[in-house]
């Protein structure tokens, strides 16, 4: 064995040792559970809202826009990122997780006022979401309308 090969073996030894272990199985378990309850939340909410005798289209609006306020609420005052570190991925993929891309941003940046902090920083996360879910739906909505 040369140098070279030497040196790759005891390169390829040290990245083994310094690489964590992978807990996939586990992070996985953690982002089901806590998605699925906020899953089972919005789905009281929207039980909740059904009992007031609203229609299906304000029962839905009315269980977006609580699920919106929690998660900027959430955010706002700590706890979201709490969960977020816990949950992973399952507190980034329901609706409170956009709330949270939202606010986070204009929390942290609020110190700079609220022209260059808040309103510049708001949308640095959400805004590339929110611009092509717009650009989406649109060509989506010219496509159905040349169609049928």
């Amino acid at each position: 064995m040369n140098q070279s090969e030497l040196a790759k073996e005891r390169y390829l030894e040290l990245v083994k040792k310094a690489t964590p272990n992978s807990k996939i199985l586990k992070n996985c378990v953690k982002a089901f559970i806590i998605g699925g309850l906020i899953c089972c939340l919005g789905q009281f909410i929207h039980a909740v809202l059904e009992r007031f005798g609203l229609s299906k289209t304000e029962v839905s609006s009315y269980t977006s826009i609580i699920l919106v306020f929690l998660g900027a609420f959430f955010t706002g005052i700590g706890w979201y990122d709490k969960l977020g570190n816990f949950a992973g991925a399952g507190s980034i993929v329901p609706i409170t997780g956009f709330a949270n891309s939202v606010t986070a941003p204009a929390v942290e940046f609020k110190k700079e006022g609220f022209i260059l902090g808040v309103g510049a920083k708001m949308f640095i996360v959400a805004g590339p979401v929110i611009v092509y879910g717009t650009l989406a739906s649109v060509l989506v909505g010219l496509f159905y309308f040349f169609t049928r």
